[in-house]
């Protein structure tokens, strides 16, 4: 007899919805017949594509800093590198809205439960400060930041707008301070914190605005209502 096939598009439907039930309920609601029923395959279909439970639970949170680094791979360097550092910013955000359950489980120990994950999973994500880290390094070569460790700096700021982005997923940033009012006045206080001027990060968040990223996929549904 032949192996089984794997359907990656089933594995991804798998990842998505346990994702929504680990957010939505926690471990209690994460089991394969759940899981199964959520996405209209057998529960079988668990083990034929991740093994276990805790390496699809570990597969969720891989795929969590996949997307997340394939979303601020299209942020490109510029001759501004503050304008990059808030684009950067606003690429991390808008993935968070597209993705909220996924975001929520990549850094939500509460949301795991008692699926364990080893320190090497907890450290994946830090590969996707790299641009970041890339941009605050030539905020500083070019005199736009204080000289100090780049990466210190570059996970402060990572540190800051994580908070934003649990604040806003959580409903609390409302008017009149509202979430884009507080994402932009937040990139620029980061910016000005590392040593840039009030006048040249107001200039910088100017230019990352005109970029035209894309507006995150769930605030384009909530604006289209």
């Amino acid at each position: 007899m032949s192996p089984r096939r794997i359907d990656p598009q089933l594995a991804g439907s798998l990842i998505e919805a346990a994702a929504r039930l680990l957010a939505e309920e926690g471990t209690a609601g994460l089991t394969t017949r759940r899981l199964a029923t959520a996405v209209g395959t057998s529960t079988t279909a668990v083990y034929t594509h991740f093994g276990s439970m805790e390496n699809l639970v570990r597969a969720l949170v891989h795929e969590g800093f996949a997307r997340l680094q394939r979303r601020m791979a299209l942020v490109r360097a510029t001759a501004d590198p503050v304008a990059d550092i808030m684009a950067l910013g606003a690429a991390y955000r808008a993935n968070a809205l597209d993705h909220p359950q996924l975001y929520v489980v990549m850094f939500g120990s509460a949301a795991l439960g008692g699926f364990a994950l080893d320190n090497g999973d907890r450290q994946h994500g830090r590969y996707t400060l790299e641009p970041l880290l890339a941009a605050v390094s030539r905020a500083v070569d070019r005199g736009r930041f204080r000289a100090a460790d780049p990466l210190f700096t570059a996970q402060n700021m990572w540190i800051a707008l994580h908070g934003l982005v649990m604040l806003e997923l959580g409903g609390y940033l409302i008017e009149p301070y509202n979430a884009d009012a507080c994402f932009d006045g937040q990139l620029r206080s980061l910016a000005v914190g590392a040593g840039d001027s009030y006048e040249a990060a107001t200039a910088s968040l100017g230019r990352a605005r005109r970029r035209g990223h894309p507006r995150p996929a769930r605030a384009r549904a909530t604006a289209e209502k």
